[in-house]
């Protein structure tokens, strides 16, 4: 998968900004900066990412099921009340 278009990095950094009721200590271009970062990191990282996953279940999820089994553990981990 290819990384996001610009539009789509503009529209997931202005969600987030949206949905973000939490005070944030960077500055909006800085926060656009991360999630282009990430978007790149994601993109750079997918065989890796997709090679952790065990068989069967490497062949047998989509694309779509992977990535959101990834938002699923990711937001378990990290998001406090998940």
């Amino acid at each position: 998968m290819a990384v996001l278009t610009d539009q789509q990095r503009f529209e997931t950094w202005a969600q987030y900004m949206r949905e973000n009721a939490a005070p944030i200590a960077v500055s909006k271009p800085d926060l656009r900066a991360a999630v282009d970062a990430i978007d790149t990191y994601l993109n750079d990282n997918a065989a890796a990412i997709n090679s952790a996953i065990p068989q069967p279940a490497r062949s047998a999820l989509t694309t779509v099921q992977k990535a959101l089994l990834l938002t699923a553990v990711v937001a378990k981990r990290y998001i406090v009340g998940v």
